[in-house]
């Protein structure tokens, strides 16, 4: 099964749901950290690293000796990462979303491959539960070819949890599609629900079973209850506002490791995910 974890905005406790619900799980689980712009799950599960790639792009690059200037390859681009001016190809690589359609439309096989650098992959081990992230290059903007590279490893065998990116962008997107299940990570807050709804809409497009944690319960007002209420979005699960999962969190701790008592409950978490996907 794979269980997609996100939120529509930073900061609601998305990694702290994800990592936990993956210890809990023990062997059971694979956890694959998306959010590679910033990826922080290694910070708490603290995996021992096996193996460490490069990972790349195709992107165009121009022959002009062969070149006859036709323009098909800038017609076709719907990212404008090559522009025709004149006699002149101009290429953009970081624009380029390696849709590999100048390739075939090329009448002079005048576009080689080439290669732009997207960023790093590792995988590892942390006790029982294997580790894979992804570690965006800086100054790179192309954040889903590399998501898709670390959903490559999804471990069919196992119960493949994706910490997304936070928002509801692309990458998000990329993080979600083909997942067996999203659980949304919200809080009571106005901004928690405006995002919340922002996430909702995603998810539904993409026609894909969810469900709800609201985090810090206990703050703000009922709003978010009404709303899942209204929406018929099945609440999975509570945590508190409570100053004992903020001290373990803030110190890189997870919570159903120095509280034994929530290790239950992220079991059962999983449960009802698992009764929503057979039904």
């Amino acid at each position: 099964m794979i269980i997609t974890v996100a939120s529509g905005k930073g900061g609601t406790g998305k990694t702290t749901v994800a990592v936990s619900m993956a210890f809990s799980l023990g062997s059971q689980a694979q956890i694959l950290d998306c959010d590679v712009e910033e990826p922080n799950g290694h910070l708490f599960l603290k995996p021992k690293m096996e193996t460490t790639e490069k990972v790349w792009a195709t992107v165009p690059e121009i022959d002009e000796d062969k070149c006859i200037f036709c323009q098909k390859c800038s017609d076709i681009c719907r990212f404008k990462a090559i522009a025709m001016l004149g006699e002149t190809c101009l290429v953009f690589p970081e624009l380029c979303h390696s849709c590999g359609g100048c390739f075939e439309v090329c009448p002079e096989n005048a576009i080689n491959k080439g290669q732009r650098e997207l960023g790093t992959l590792e995988l590892g081990r942390s006790g029982e539960i294997d580790f894979v992230h992804g570690r965006l290059r800086v100054g790179e903007a192309m954040a889903p070819p590399l998501i898709n590279k670390v959903r490559s490893y999804v471990n069919k065998n196992k119960i493949a949890i994706i910490d997304a990116p936070p928002g509801t962008s692309c990458p998000v997107i990329a993080a979600m599609k083909e997942a067996d299940f999203v659980l949304m990570v919200s809080e009571p807050t106005p901004f928690g629900l405006h995002d919340l709804k922002l996430g909702v809409e995603a998810i539904r497009t993409l026609n894909i079973p969810f469900g709800l944690v609201i985090n810090r319960s206990g703050i703000g007002n009922d709003d978010i209850w009404d709303y899942a209420r209204d929406e018929q979005i099945p609440v999975l699960m509570e945590i508190p506002f409570d100053r004992k999962i903020a001290e373990v969190y803030s110190r890189g701790g997870i919570v159903p490791e120095q509280m034994p008592e929530w290790k239950e409950p992220f079991i059962e978490l999983y449960r009802k995910i698992q009764e929503t996907v057979q039904k």
